[in-house]
């Protein structure tokens, strides 16, 4: 006999634009977002038996979504994606858990004139910062905040070898090649008992990811890396020390692969080892390494 083990339904990539007007200085922020939203409850008879009546229509959490970010803070993402998580759990009684993901999009203030233009940005970049939130009836929030998007780059700096060698291994070893990857960072915090206690965490939640952000960058750079998964443990074991109410901290980082053009058949040109220079950026298949390193 057939039976639903699991339900969940939401909506996906809500479009939010907000703006915060300074009428005293003339300054104006603006914060851009996409937004998911995924409840779960009492909601079985939707699926088995074309009970509607359970149903909160996913137009509803979208103009909810809107709502929320009328009449609460939109920054940090950790606080806004909480309360709205906790709204969904509180109102409807037979919705015990609300998950709601965030990206928020980069908008950086423009320079005009040598000084910071009132109103006017620039999109600098495809990084993002994410946040998922949690809410889940009688037990509290859970978040996991990330940075997503960071494409870094170093031309040296890095070696690979020293791996498995069998019949199966065409891969030469390599003690300096070009490393660069598409940084996916996450951290996850302690679980917040209610909306107030990540209200009294709004300053942590910047600092943890501006040090995230600067470990990622300072290690990634002045590590002479000896494999993808021994600098991103070197990455994690420093967000931990750096933060301590995080409980976890997890990398996921493809390799971005530029390989050697050996142009030798051209009149004897030289350009690999050492003579290197031109290279040929890779798109597919890249190597994919993950960890996740907890307390």
């Amino acid at each position: 006999m057939a039976k639903l083990s699991v339900a969940q339904y939401g909506k996906d990539n809500i479009r939010v634009y907000k703006v915060h007007r300074n009428e005293e200085t003339g300054v104006q922020d603006v914060v851009e977002m996409t937004v998911c939203v995924l409840l779960q409850g009492d909601i079985e008879t939707s699926y088995t038996e074309a009970d509607n009546s359970v149903v909160v229509a996913t137009d509803t959490m979208k103009q909810t979504t809107y709502i929320m970010a009328k009449q609460h803070p939109v920054t940090p993402p950790e606080l806004f994606g909480s309360i709205l998580a906790s709204h969904f759990v509180e109102t409807y009684k037979h919705i015990h858990s609300a998950q709601v993901k965030i990206i928020t999009h980069r908008w950086t203030r423009m320079t005009v004139d040598g000084k910071p233009h009132p109103h006017s940005f620039m999109r600098d970049g495809a990084e993002t910062r994410n946040v998922e939130a949690v809410a889940t009836e009688g037990k509290g929030i859970d978040v996991r905040s990330a940075i997503a998007g960071l494409l870094v780059l170093k031309s040296t700096g890095s070696a690979f070898h020293g791996f498995i060698r069998n019949e199966y291994a065409a891969l030469q070893e390599v003690n300096d090649r070009i490393l660069s990857t598409e940084v996916d960072c996450g951290w996850k915090w302690d679980t917040f008992g209610s909306v107030q206690d990540v209200e009294a965490a709004i300053p942590k939640f910047d600092e943890a990811w501006n040090s995230a952000r600067e470990i990622t960058m300072t290690t990634f750079a002045k590590d002479e890396s000896a494999s993808v998964q021994n600098t991103m443990y070197k990455m994690c074991e420093q967000i931990l020390a750096a933060v301590p109410t995080v409980n976890a901290v997890d990398y996921s980082l493809p390799n971005k692969h530029y390989f050697e053009i050996d142009l030798s058949w051209h009149k004897g040109l030289k350009n690999t080892g050492k003579d290197a220079e031109v290279y040929e950026p890779q798109s597919n298949p890249n190597g994919l390494i993950q960890c996740t390193v907890a307390r």
